[in-house]
């Protein structure tokens, strides 16, 4: 990948040298190199023609499809910034990201049109492009799917300011070369991504091109040694709003090989695709490979084909790794990453074997510290302490976010680090391990969820008065949530359950808290801040009991 040219230059030369090769396979339909080029560049033309301009940020808020690919090429290639987002965020976090990333246009699926008219009035929204799930398959797919009601469909109706993407691309017109868009590249932004992590609302972190680039470049280079990049075909089971999909699967479309695609995980799907299409790679969190690793029909499937299974997201447990190495006869290649790093800050390397529990050496591209989390003082090698992380396109910034920005972005020796907030330890070959997190930031299958978030949404119920959110370890899917809450002193009859549903009004589904329990009061410090780490303490020494 050429870092000096930008992403939609990089996919274009790559579609005009692969030409009829898949690029994408969407349930079941294959798009080659060219078709997907024509669709992004249809809609790019139809987007330029109703003023979409270069700089402006616009919303992505559909699930997994070709759709997305086609929407963010799109985006791409007149010079916008994409700000992807989860499909399944609430009107509470859409309005929000609207605002916050100050986005004029969306593109939603038809089953969360709801949601948007609901934050239209308020934002400064100024357009909404709807697509179906089922939008560019075949006609006959279409008619099947209608026909058993197995597709999803929302209602809408298309007005000055709305308008359906499938006749967006049903228009001829194209786009040609346009200097101020084409070569916008570089330092040029390219994506907002939000995170999670102990701020009550999402954070932006803005990405430019050639960071986008240089990370996805070794990612997708990292299986190099045991296949080429452009015969990989990538089984891509996570999300494309997050990191993790965006380096690990989208990247392979601006090195030509094959991504996979589906709209939510389906393990029997996944795993007839995998035979079906001769998956060579496949990305996922820890709790994925538990899933197949347990899925009562793994036996009726043959996925000989993988030859490269990477996990990032959280920590896989050495118990799924040994499993996983005895049944396909290959290992699972960790990583560790961060939105803020633009994904891969090191990798476990495929041409050496690597120790158990490590998250891989340090990529190229990026230089580490390990610090001591108070000094800033570098430890000694094997020693725990705060990794800190730089490179040379890093992100130095959240978007509106000065307070978090300082928090979380120091300068030492002349550089910009950031500051990770997860204790690691590095052996003497250079091999990183993970200690512990050093925030109050809860992993859940991937996620990281902001406890202070779920303890603000509490705490605006009128029954509480306090309340404290903590990960509970949890083999399956990292940690799962629990609230600990205090009650106003006349209030009777709240239950969990009522909490629970309170929490789902405005929080996504993997922030909810599965378990609520009751206390007179909780742990605070002298000056009356909240001491969640005596809580973990509590909820270890009853998981050691």
């Amino acid at each position: 990948m050429d870092i000096k040219k930008s992403i939609y230059q990089n996919f274009a030369e790559t579609a005009e040298r692969r030409g009829n090769h898949t690029a994408v396979v969407y349930l079941g339909t294959r798009y080659s190199y060219s078709t997907v080029r024509t669709l992004a560049e249809r809609l790019a033309a139809a987007l330029s023609n109703m003023g979409v301009d270069s700089g402006q940020r616009a919303m992505l808020y559909i699930p997994n499809s070709i759709q997305w690919v086609v929407a963010w090429l799109a985006l791409q290639k007149i010079g916008a910034v994409c700000v992807p987002i989860t499909p399944i965020y609430t009107p509470h976090d859409l309005a929000y990201i609207a605002d916050d990333s100050d986005a004029e246009t969306i593109i939603c699926a038809d089953t969360n049109f709801g949601y948007v008219t609901n934050v239209l009035a308020s934002s400064g929204l100024k357009r909404v492009i709807v697509t179906n799930a089922a939008d560019l398959l075949p006609w006959w797919k279409r008619y099947f799917g209608r026909l058993f009601d197995v597709i999803p469909s929302g209602k809408y109706m298309l007005d000055d300011r709305t308008y359906s993407l499938k006749k967006l691309l049903n228009r001829n017109g194209f786009l040609g070369a346009s200097p101020a868009n084409d070569a916008a590249g570089g330092r040029a932004l390219a994506e907002i991504l939000y995170t999670g992590g102990t701020t009550k609302f999402p954070k932006g972190v803005p990405f430019t091109h050639d960071l986008f680039l240089v990370s996805a470049d070794e990612q997708i280079r990292l299986s190099e040694p045991l296949m080429a990049v452009e015969e990989n075909v990538i089984m891509g089971n996570a999300p494309l709003f997050h990191i993790l999909g965006q380096t690990c699967s989208l990247a392979t479309l601006l090195s030509g090989g094959s991504l996979i695609l589906q709209p939510r995980i389906n393990l029997d799907a996944a795993f007839d695709s995998i035979q079906r299409y001769q998956a060579t790679s496949m990305i996922g969190v820890p709790a994925l490979y538990r899933m197949i690793l347990e899925h009562v029909r793994l036996a009726q499937y043959d996925l000989s084909s993988l030859k490269f299974c990477f996990c990032g997201g959280d920590v896989l447990p050495i118990e799924v790794s040994n499993r996983w190495q005895e049944k396909f006869g290959i290992p699972i290649y960790q990583g560790y990453g961060a939105t803020e790093t633009c994904g891969g800050v090191s990798m476990c390397p495929t041409t050496v074997a690597n120790p158990p529990r490590s998250v891989g050496r340090v990529v190229a591209s990026k230089k580490v510290k390990i610090v001591d989390p108070a000094t800033l003082e570098p430890v000694q090698t094997g020693n725990p302490g705060e990794l800190l992380v730089s490179s040379e396109f890093m992100v130095t910034s959240y978007l509106n976010k000065p307070e978090e920005t300082a928090t979380s972005f120091v300068e030492l020796d002349g550089d910009t680090y950031y500051r990770s907030a997860d204790i690691m330890s590095m052996d003497a070959d250079g091999n990183l391990f993970f200690v512990d997190r050093t925030v109050d930031t809860i992993k859940h299958k991937g996620y990281r969820v902001s406890a202070s978030e779920i303890e603000s949404t509490l705490q605006e119920h009128p029954a509480v008065i306090a309340s404290c959110a903590v990960g509970v370890p949890d083999e399956k899917v990292g940690e799962r949530i629990k609230a600990y809450v205090v009650l106003k002193a006349d209030i009777k009859g709240i239950t969990g359950y009522d909490l629970i549903k309170w929490c789902r009004r405005t929080l996504v589904s993997y922030k909810v808290p599965h378990y609520i329990e009751f206390r007179d009061m909780l742990p605070k410090s002298k000056v009356g801040k909240l001491l969640r780490r005596e809580i973990r303490s509590e909820e270890r020494r009853r998981k050691e009991a």
